[in-house]
């Protein structure tokens, strides 16, 4: 559903722009493919292609961030960790990253080869039924926002539960799996100290499941349609990339909205967490449900945040020192001169 549609039904934000819901004689149905939202891309290629796309520009402002140090004050752990504790190196990362999005996007790609082509104008008619099925006293405007979002807001929100509960169990039955930890998960805890791009490093097989086939599970039971899909998988792919930022940033929305954020995310990459804090990407629901939320998670925030606050207090000394010994050297070739 999108405003796109708003032409044919009449609706120009005005009083009376809704009558059609009034009239005694349903609205003609008149069925014809539905325009894409970019001329030259249809929705079907969009949903592949900008999860993609937000997943390297989101990293990559992280990557940023790391790399000139612009937030050292939230940084979950010391830069030095990242090179001393992580068992994969970046080059390995980002060759498995594209190699899952090589795999995501082909599986993704014959999913909507046989979609069938999306189409519209059949919405007047469904607002017009609707309207004789609600109690007279529900609003015009209420039915046609309803209908042309309301009921895309609730299949995203489902396909959200969907894909936590997906990722919930298979991720636990991984860990708790030793031949499947060994085989499959193994790979992504080689990233004691998870960076942003480092999201979506899994081994193939596991990329498959928990990722590429959740999400598509979600997709299917829900029956998103191909702009519902944009929304549901860029939003996730964000949320997945943030859980991995190694920044607990307080202006950051994914971290103070959901309870599952990067902190939460990351004391499961630790040895002392790594049997708790299973679920992803969304909430926290099955950890609670199921006893395996990290019990102690309130006072290692506060720890953490103490060891950060230390850590920046350290970059701060550093980089003065670092600029001192720039004008004393700018002083000792003037001398030179």
């Amino acid at each position: 559903m999108d405003m796109t549609n708003a032409t044919y039904l009449g609706f120009s934000g005005q009083k009376g722009s809704f009558s059609f819901m009034d009239s005694d004689v349903a609205p003609e149905v008149t069925i014809r493919p539905k325009e894409s939202l970019l001329p030259w891309l249809s929705d079907g290629c969009l949903s592949l292609a900008l999860p993609v796309i937000a997943y390297w520009s989101f990293s990559m402002m992280f990557h940023a961030i790391d790399t000139l140090r612009l937030a050292e004050q939230f940084r979950i752990h010391p830069s030095q960790e990242v090179a001393s504790r992580n068992k994969a190196g970046r080059m390995e990362v980002l060759r498995e990253v594209l190699f899952q999005h090589f795999l995501q996007t082909v599986t993704g790609g014959l999913l909507v080869y046989f979609d069938p082509e999306p189409t519209t104008g059949f919405e007047a008619r469904a607002m017009w039924e609707w309207k004789r099925a609600l109690p007279f006293w529900v609003p015009n405007q209420a039915i046609y926002y309803g209908y042309m979002y309301g009921i895309s807001l609730i299949k995203v929100f489902v396909g959200f539960c969907i894909i936590d509960s997906w990722q919930y169990w298979l991720h636990r039955l991984m860990h708790n799996n030793k031949t499947l930890y060994k085989m499959y998960h193994s790979r992504h805890h080689r990233l004691y100290v998870p960076y942003a791009y480092g999201a979506l490093y899994n081994s193939p097989a596991e990329g498959f499941l928990l990722d590429t086939l959740g999400t598509g599970i979600a997709a299917i039971v829900t029956k998103l349609t191909h702009r519902e899909q944009i929304a549901l998988f860029t939003f996730a792919t964000l949320k997945t990339v943030d859980d991995h930022c190694g920044y607990a940033l307080p202006w950051d929305p994914f971290q103070w909205i959901f309870p599952n954020n990067a902190v939460y995310h990351d004391i499961h990459h630790q040895q002392f967490g790594i049997k708790t804090n299973f679920a992803q990407p969304f909430f926290t629901l099955w950890d609670q449900l199921c006893g395996t939320k990290f019990h102690g998670l309130e006072q290692y925030e506060k720890a953490q945040r103490r060891i950060t606050i230390d850590k920046y207090k350290e970059f701060l000394k550093e980089r003065e020192a670092e600029k001192q010994a720039k004008i004393d050297q700018g002083f000792g070739n003037k001398k030179d001169n």
